[in-house]
């Protein structure tokens, strides 16, 4: 996020950074064991830290790290990993092993914090960008088909075409895939930027090995059908 920011800001959340002390950095990644040998004035430092970047925000705030979200954390699962205090931002930032596994690969150098978001699942979407241009556009969420999506489904692939217009020259990749979402007010927000292939998920558009250059529009989920009568499943 600190990498791309700089230059989506203006169709990001605002975000506040904070560089982390390599000993911090090397606490994320061992494991419960290790970190009792830690300093524990480090930490408590970069509570304060965070706590007076927190204080410049109204509301309960979410805070990552460069390149992922605690999302694997009981925090994510029960609030969707709003947090209203410093030491409990930093206890499930320390929590995930998805960011242990980050700052172990060298790939975490800050803590990235922003007002939180009460997001509508249905207006959250993935989208693939070839070569400057939008080549699909899929649902993210795919819990079921959201019908409030059928009427709105050319409206919002048109807000995306017209922001990869905009914005497509500040990215310097040929293939990028960008997270976004798309507020009542029809403007576009990116969540994240993802590299293009695996382990990055497809979503809908299920595989990577297709032409990704015929534009591919916006997929959604299909319309729930009802079977009736005499129906034999096997497995």
């Amino acid at each position: 996020m600190p990498v791309w920011y700089s230059s989506l800001a203006g169709w990001a959340f605002p975000t506040s950074f904070i560089r982390l002390r390599q000993e911090l950095v090397d606490y994320l990644a061992a494991d419960d064991t290790e970190r009792k040998a830690f300093d524990g004035a480090l930490i408590a430092d970069i509570i304060k830290e965070l706590g007076k970047v927190m204080k410049t925000m109204s509301g309960a705030q979410f805070v990552s790290v460069d390149d992922c979200s605690p999302t694997d954390t009981e925090r994510f699962e029960s609030k969707c990993g709003a947090v209203h205090s410093p030491e409990s931002a930093w206890k499930y930032i320390c929590c995930s092993e998805k960011v242990r596994s980050a700052a172990k690969a060298g790939r975490v150098r800050h803590l990235c914090v922003r007002p939180y978001r009460n997001i509508t699942l249905a207006r959250e979407f993935r989208l693939f960008v070839v070569d400057g241009k939008l080549a699909a556009m899929s649902q993210y969420n795919l819990i079921r088909h959201y019908y409030r999506l059928d009427g709105v489904k050319e409206e919002y692939l048109a807000l995306a075409e017209d922001f990869i217009r905009e914005a497509a020259w500040r990215i310097p990749l040929d293939r990028v895939v960008i997270d976004i979402y798309i507020t009542s007010s029809g403007k576009v927000m990116v969540v994240d930027l993802n590299p293009w292939g695996e382990p990055t998920d497809p979503k809908l558009l299920h595989t990577w090995e297709r032409d990704w250059n015929t534009p591919a529009g916006i997929v959604l989920m299909d319309i729930p059908r009802k079977i009736s009568g005499d129906v034999n499943v096997s497995f």
